[in-house]
């Protein structure tokens, strides 16, 4: 797990930045007031099955593109949420996902950019299709393959999508500035995803993307997370 530290930061995108989407406006400040913690990987099949051994998860498939170290696929956000009362009640700790807002914040690491490395894919940076790697259009990669964000988080670009905790919202009008998940008033049938997967191309790896799902598919994972306590 890496802490990552409370602070400031502008959600979304502009209409005038590349690739801009109207589902990522308004742009908006928010302020994240207390630091937690997230799992520096996506959790992945070896962490998986260790639950699904002891019946406290469902059995997912890898549609045959390896588990191990590879990201867990094929869950859905109500199996996430097993998995999760699992790992906590094995732990002690309470873990749970990213909000929508602390996702961003923790992809973004600081910068402004269209990626958290610059404005352009530029070659190697992540798994996607023309990102330039060895993975490219052939599947998901082990976790950690390619270089971490400036809070020493792995993968958050690229890979797999990554469920959050907030319901689907058509915009931004009326989110919460606090960091917290949004769920009053939205679409809690389909839930959030951020950071873009192997099977598609760059526009889908910005920082800023968002996509929404009810279902278990080949491009999904999720990273854990926890509030800290003091």
């Amino acid at each position: 797990m890496i802490v990552v530290p409370a602070g400031e930061f502008m959600m979304g995108s502009r209409e005038e930045d590349k690739g801009h989407e109207e589902s990522e406006s308004p742009q908006h400040k928010v302020a994240i007031t207390k630091p937690f913690a997230v799992s520096n990987f996506e959790v992945t099949f070896e962490q998986w099955d260790a639950c699904s051994a002891v019946g406290g998860c469902v059995q997912a498939a890898d549609n045959g593109m390896g588990r191990g170290r590879r990201p867990v696929i094929n869950v859905s956000w109500d199996d996430v949420q097993q998995y999760l009362a699992w790992f906590s009640k094995m732990t002690g700790q309470p873990y749970r996902l990213l909000t929508e807002a602390e996702w961003e914040y923790a992809a973004r690491a600081g910068t402004t950019t269209v990626y958290f490395w610059g404005d352009e894919i530029g070659k190697g940076n992540a798994n996607c299709v023309g990102c330039g790697g060895e993975w490219d259009n052939r599947g998901t990669s082990p976790v950690g393959s390619f270089k971490p964000n400036a809070f020493g988080l792995y993968d958050m670009l690229g890979n797999v999508w990554e469920w959050v905790q907030d319901c689907f919202h058509t915009d931004y009008n009326g989110a919460p500035s606090d960091g917290s998940a949004w769920i009053a008033d939205g679409d809690c049938s389909s839930r959030v995803m951020r950071g873009g997967p192997w099977l598609y191309g760059p526009h889908f790896l910005r920082s800023a993307i968002r996509r929404h799902s009810g279902l278990r598919t080949s491009l999904v994972g999720f990273r854990a997370a926890r509030t800290l306590v003091r």
